[in-house]
């Protein structure tokens, strides 16, 4: 058989493969947990692209053999079923060999990670802030599709409704991954509950997302942290309870400064504090790589890039526009039930298609 680059490349991958199984019943492992589930995680990952090895290097063998048999057969019906067979299994080459490129890609290691996701109001007054609830409400009909679990880390209403600011940590099968693309700002265009005239008016509100660290990623001293407990506060300043439940963290060396007030707990609001400044810490360097990426990909938005107008909804036409691929859809009521997957997966499309662009320069 001549030589093939992509087999040859995808069996240096099953190397690996066997290599990580028999590394992980390893007792040197096993009772390592960070190494065990780096490993695992690696294991989980080449599945399927020893799949589609196995799938493609069996098409190439049945291929080699018909071809064998055409140059011996003396049966012509016979000769007919493997020249009908021979190019049904050349037609298949191609796109098996496209999603074996696809899944060479190297992945981002972050996608498989949980996240936390921030909603804040920006331009647009009151508006701005109901804006920002229907965010909020449209993620919250979104993670319930996937079986997401969402927890509110804190939040601030809005005078006339909605949210100012809403951060919550989202938690399920490949959270960030999907939840990535909706980093930046959208727009609204709609005559606001509060407009007597009648008039249109254009409000934002920005999203972050960052992936969730873990307590492998990030080792934080506990001299390197100053803690604050107060009492919750809801609408309009008044006291949740009269226990100094709420927590605040602070990062003496970077001066971040976390707060956590959901829980009635102290214990629970300084677990969930933690978790959300580990986050941040961890998202200081993961920035540096965003921000490389944002530039070459511009389906991403950097976290550093707030200011990227990324969608916009448009109530008068009933229309969505995600601006990075010029996708324009007229079921805006359907969008803001949730049902954004299939923008999300328009997005990867487009992803996939530059990283593989970058992968073959």
């Amino acid at each position: 058989m001549a030589s093939n680059p992509i087999l040859e490349r995808l069996e240096g991958v099953k190397q690996r493969f066997i290599e990580v199984g028999e590394l992980l019943t390893q007792q040197e492992v096993l009772s390592d947990m960070e190494k065990y589930i780096k490993l695992n995680k690696e294991y989980k990952s080449l599945q399927p692209i020893i799949e589609s090895y196995e799938k493609y290097k069996l098409a190439l063998t049945n291929i080699s053999s018909t071809k064998e048999l055409l140059g011996t057969e003396k049966d012509e019906e016979m000769r007919e079923m493997a020249k009908a067979e021979l190019e049904a299994l050349n037609s298949q080459i191609p796109e098996m060999e496209e999603e074996i490129k696809m899944l060479l890609i190297p992945v981002d290691p972050e996608d498989e990670k949980d996240a936390v996701v921030e909603i804040r109001a920006g331009t647009g007054g009151d508006e701005a802030s109901i804006f920002a609830g229907d965010l909020f409400r449209m993620y919250t009909k979104f993670f319930e599709q996937k079986g997401w679990k969402a927890e509110i880390n804190r939040y601030s209403e809005g005078t006339a409704g909605g949210y100012k600011e809403i951060v919550m940590s989202v938690s399920g099968d490949g959270v960030y991954g999907l939840m990535k693309y909706e980093s930046g700002v959208h727009r609204v265009q709609r005559v606001p509950q509060t407009e007597t005239q009648g008039r249109i008016h254009t409000s934002a509100a920005s999203v972050v997302v960052l992936p969730e660290a873990d307590e492998f990623d990030v080792v934080i001293k506990n001299e390197d942290i100053r803690k604050d407990t107060y009492c919750s506060s809801g609408p309009g300043g008044q006291s949740v309870n009269t226990t100094y439940s709420a927590i605040r963290l602070t990062h003496i060396p970077t001066g971040i400064v976390v707060t956590c007030q959901d829980e009635k707990s102290q214990l629970k609001n300084y677990d969930k504090a933690l978790a959300e400044l580990r986050t941040r810490l961890y998202n200081l360097e993961y920035q540096k790589y965003l921000d490389d990426v944002a530039h070459k990909r511009k389906t991403m938005v950097s976290t550093g890039d707030r200011s990227a107008k990324i969608r916009t909804y448009n109530y008068p036409q009933g229309r969505m526009t995600d601006h990075r691929i010029n996708y324009t859809v007229y079921n805006l009521p359907s969008i803001l039930d949730g049902n954004i997957q299939e923008v999300i997966g328009r997005l990867q499309m487009a992803e996939n298609a530059e990283r593989l662009k970058e992968n073959n320069n």
